[in-house]
């Protein structure tokens, strides 16, 4: 479909133009945040290839569906550690003005064979048993079914071009793909065989900036998906190398577990805050649930009077995170196999918890929960945003879970597994300090869906899709997506001000809080008051990858911005940069 001189081109905007191989100890250096503005509609991922292509379905008359379907099979490509084909996710999608959001589900499930007793405490994640029941093929295709408007070969065939003819590699994908190569397991076990093979560079060197990669065998996949859709990947001939696969590495997933495996439409969680309407994806997500709880906490406290990074309001919603954390840890799981309590996004919940805050002491973390015995002790996902010149806006969050999932990419068929079975809780009852979690909701079961925290959001105005927003980052995600919400709707920040701000996180154990901006001299005096009230502070580097969508109210144009923590880039239809 494409020249390898088109894909080229396409590949090298924005690149460095000189070949300099990438170290796998550091991430890139940071890039300068903006944003870039159109009229006919909008994509942002963490692929600047995937990013183009999903523009290029919408110039070719395709919805925010169909162009975020392609978006997603081309990070299958491009961004190989988290965009997949095996793993799986959450999309919110909303419609069009005056329409309802809609979540399609396509979280992994636990096979058939699963117990809750299979792993041990020491159990490696990254073997084949680790692997859940992908979701993703499936998933993608309903969307495309429901609201799809272009053919399906159309929003695929992308996808398998840039992994047949090649592609160029940039700094993340560089660093990425020499960080997990440079691993000592991976070097060395005959486990990690074919990712060696796969992603390997033919002289066994590193992967440079500016370096063609071409993965035949994904070609191969993605072009039978692109044929016979779904079904190519639960039924034919990818399944029997997906089982193959399951047997040499002693993995439980049968041919059974993929033709049974559904994904499921499901009606958001959906809160209010101001004049605004936040829709967020439901159990098996807690993203959905602990945002909105988060948000009603805080809507009364009238955060905007104050300094956004004051040791008030740092002190309230690290609080707050707390308590959504918690109830996270009692309640939350796949909705089907566990009993979740039907007031927990509600006003009076969150006004019942908020009222246990001190405004002046932490909160110790144990003390919420006496009930869950704590026992002694001895991340990686893709988000992407896209909106039509329509306003019909998709708001998909999926993942591998780890870096590269499991490391074990499937024989001949040249896609990665996901090591997702690790987000169940393993060992009954050990809830610790350190945060591992034992409450019985989230304990293997088969053919349940593990506990998720991506929280891809759809924020709406008067009906219309307003932002668009979600992250990676395991259990900080819910955090993430809470401070770029409490950035635009509160401080009323413009939507590159709020990706650029410093992140913090609190997730009930560990108890402690950890900032980006800790070792900023701005944050010093906020820092060294939150300390005073009890709370132990913490540095992190980076966290999350925000790739956002707002619309700006005046002018109806489509804002996109890219998250600078980590390689991405926002293209839009009929598109300018602003600095």
């Amino acid at each position: 479909m494409f020249s390898r001189a088109w894909l080229n081109n396409l590949c090298l905007v924005g690149v460095i133009a000189v070949v300099v191989p990438m170290s796998a100890a550091e991430p890139p250096a940071r890039k300068p945040i903006h944003e870039v503005r159109a009229s006919g509609g909008m994509v942002v991922s963490d692929s600047e290839i995937a990013s183009r292509v999903g523009r290029d379905v919408l110039a070719d008359g395709g919805n925010a569906v169909d162009a975020a379907v392609a978006t997603a099979f081309a990070l299958a490509v491009t961004w190989p550690e988290a965009g997949n084909i095996g793993g799986g996710g959450f999309m919110m999608i909303h419609p069009g003005t005056g329409q309802t959001p809609i979540c399609i589900d396509y979280r992994e499930t636990a096979p058939l064979a699963a117990t809750d007793t299979m792993f041990t405490k020491d159990d490696s994640r990254y073997k084949g048993k680790a692997a859940g029941v992908p979701g993703t093929v499936r998933g993608l295709a309903l969307a495309h079914q429901k609201f799809g408007k272009l053919a399906w070969n159309r929003v695929v065939t992308p996808a398998a071009d840039l992994a047949e003819q090649g592609f160029i590699v940039d700094a993340w994908l560089a660093h990425s793909t020499n960080s997990i190569l440079e691993t000592p397991d991976v070097r060395e076990s005959n486990r990690y065989a074919e990712l060696r093979r796969v992603y390997g560079r033919a002289d066994s060197g590193v992967w440079k900036v500016g370096d063609t990669m071409v993965l035949p065998d994904l070609a191969k996949t993605l072009r039978a998906i692109a044929a016979d859709g779904a079904d190519a990947f639960y039924e034919g001939k990818i399944a029997d190398q997906f089982v193959a696969q399951m047997k040499r590495g002693n993995g439980l997933i049968t041919k059974q577990d993929l033709a049974g495996y559904e994904a499921k439409l499901r009606e958001p969680i959906r809160g209010t805050y101001r004049e605004y309407e936040l829709f967020g994806p439901p159990p098996p997500s807690s993203g959905g649930v602990c945002v909105i709880e988060a948000m009603n906490m805080l809507e009364p406290f009238r955060l905007r009077e104050h300094p956004r990074y004051g040791s008030r309001n740092m002190h309230l919603i690290t609080e707050v995170m707390r308590r959504a954390f918690c109830d996270r840890a009692r309640y939350l799981a796949d909705p089907e196999f566990a009993n979740i309590p039907s007031d927990l996004t509600t006003k009076t919940h969150a006004a019942e918890l908020a009222d246990s805050i001190d405004f002046d002491r932490a909160t110790p973390s144990e003390t919420l929960a006496p009930e869950i015995a704590i026992a002694p002790e001895s991340t990686d996902t893709t988000h992407f945003s896209v909106i039509d010149r329509n306003g019909m806006a998709v708001s998909n969050t999926y993942t591998l879970e780890a870096s590269w999932g499991s490391r074990i990419v499937v024989a001949g068929a040249g896609f990665v597994l996901n090591n997702e079975m690790g987000d169940f809780n393993w060992e009954r009852g050990v809830t610790t300090r350190g945060g591992q979690i034992g409450t019985t909701a989230n304990l293997i079961e088969p053919g349940k869906r593990m506990l998720s925290s991506q929280s891809p959001f759809i924020v709406t105005r008067d009906g219309k899709a307003f932002l668009l927003t979600g992250s990676p980052g395991g259990r900080t995600i819910i955090n993430t997506v809470l401070g770029n919400l409490l950035n635009v709707l509160e401080f009323e920040m413009t939507l590159a001000d709020a990706i650029d701000a410093p992140r913090m996180h609190h997730q009930w154990f560990p108890d402690e809080l950890r900032f980006e901006g800790s070792k900023s001299p701005e944050h010093a005096d906020a820092i060294e008051q939150l300390r005073m009230k009890g709370h132990t502070v913490l540095h992190r580097d980076r966290q999350g990858s925000a790739h956002s969508v707002q619309v700006d109210q005046a002018t109806g144009q489509f804002i996109g911005v890219a998250d600078w923590r980590r390689g991405g880039a926002a293209i839009g239809a009929n598109s300018e940069v602003v600095e």
